[in-house]
C-alpha cells in the first residue's frame, strides 16, 4: 500500500533539519528553488536536478483525439507539456 505523498510543510522540515536552517529560511529556499525551475522551463529551457532528474519542456504536435463519452474524433491543438526524465542514480536507489 502507497503511503502519503511528502507534503511542502514536512519538506521545509527535513530541509531545515538537514541543513541547520530555521524552517523559514528553508521555506523561502524552497521557494526560490521552485521559482527558478518554473522560470527556467517556461522559458523553453531545461533543469537538471543532480540525483533527481532532469525537468524540461515538450512541444506536441496538433493531433486527433477522441472524446470517450461519445467516441467523436476532434482535432486537439498543440501544446506543450512539463517532463521529468529520472536520474539513474535515483532509479537505482529506489530498485536495490
Amino acid at each position: 500500500m502507497a503511503t502519503k505523498p511528502m507534503t511542502k510543510a514536512a519538506l521545509v522540515a527535513a530541509l531545515a533539519e538537514k541543513t541547520d536552517m530555521d524552517k523559514k529560511s528553508a521555506g523561502a529556499a524552497l521557494d526560490a528553488v521552485v521559482a527558478i525551475i518554473t522560470e527556467e522551463v517556461s522559458g523553453g529551457g531545461a533543469v537538471t536536478l543532480p540525483g533527481v532528474g532532469k525537468i524540461y519542456c515538450r512541444e506536441r504536435p496538433e493531433r486527433m483525439v477522441r472524446n470517450p463519452a461519445t467516441g467523436e474524433q476532434m482535432k486537439k491543438d498543440a501544446d506543450k507539456v512539463v517532463k521529468m526524465t529520472i536520474a539513474k542514480a535515483l532509479k537505482d536507489s529506489v530498485n536495490g
